[in-house]
């Protein structure tokens, strides 16, 4: 399995029969982005998606598929969608994927609650991976790789690291461009360490735009 972050909360998931995109957002590197087999909106947010941008990239790549919430297929009037449902399982060539949680993050607590927000993929053979799109309450089980898409002062929260030891992954990716900063990584890195002996959790710094293997 291949991770490239391509800027916030924005993912290219790569599995050797399926190319993914997580909430393309506000990613506007959309030029040569073709051969996507589906694309994952965890939810109506600017970071996770936005409408115009989405119907360019879905025009981009015809017959990608597209899954989100009923909420936000709603809001996308241009772009034929799936609708994705908790315990409702669907794959992707031969990639399963099952959305989990509902819109926990602090910050949208102005905003509706939905059905699902993360999404769990899981091939035979190659690692899990868990993207939460902000559902801290999310239980998906053990998974191998959290894709985080939280930004530095958020690393703080005590939601965030009961989250963290709660999915006890072995690899932590932190896809928020707020990370990236020394000082971001610095206030995550810290927690990291905190609880780091009770799962042997790792943090895997994915700079923007380079591949990662697991």
């Amino acid at each position: 399995m291949q991770i490239t972050h391509l800027g916030h909360a924005c993912l290219l998931v790569e599995y050797p029969s399926a190319r993914m995109l997580i909430d393309p957002g506000s990613f506007s590197r959309y030029d040569g982005l073709t051969g996507l087999d589906a694309i994952l909106v965890t939810h109506q947010h600017a970071d996770h998606v936005q409408p115009d941008k989405l119907a360019a990239l879905v025009a981009a790549n015809p017959g990608v598929a597209v899954h989100t919430d009923p909420g936000t297929a709603a809001e996308l009037d241009d772009v034929e969608v799936s609708v994705t449902r908790q315990g409702e399982p669907f794959t992707i060539g031969e990639v399963t994927v099952e959305p989990f949680g509902v819109q926990h993050a602090v910050i949208y607590e102005q905003l509706p609650r939905i059905e699902n927000v993360g999404v769990k993929l899981t091939s035979e053979g190659e690692p899990s991976l868990f993207h939460p799109g902000d559902a801290l309450d999310a239980e998906p089980g053990p998974v191998d790789v959290l894709a985080v898409p939280i930004c530095a002062p958020w690393s703080a929260l005590k939601e965030v690291i009961a989250f963290v030891r709660r999915v006890a992954p072995s690899s932590i990716v932190p896809i928020h461009d707020a990370l990236l900063t020394e000082v971001g990584r610095g206030m995550y890195v810290g927690h990291v360490q905190r609880f780091g002996a009770d799962g042997g959790v790792q943090l895997r710094d994915l700079a923007d735009g380079n591949p990662a293997q697991f």
